[in-house]
């Protein structure tokens, strides 16, 4: 996959999770499409973490690349 498709893809399914919060937050679309909208919300979970998950490789292997293999975590400890 391209970077550009796969970076247009993540923000559109990015874009479209937001959508799906927002009209579940409002609480006016009934039960059955309610329940529509959260599997097509994990759908596009999946697919952003898809996304990441290369992302995250692509950014390894440049770091490999260079010679320094000193990663150091994200997250706050």
């Amino acid at each position: 996959m391209s970077k550009k498709k796969s970076t247009t893809l993540f923000e559109d399914s990015l874009a479209e999770i937001e959508q799906l919060v927002t009209q579940l937050e409002q609480g006016e679309i009934s039960l059955e499409d309610s329940l529509k909208s959260f599997e097509r919300g994990v759908t596009l979970t999946r697919i952003c973490q898809k996304a990441l998950q290369e992302a995250e490789q692509k950014v390894q292997i440049l770091i490999e690349k260079n010679g320094t293999h000193n990663l150091e975590s994200f997250a706050d400890e």
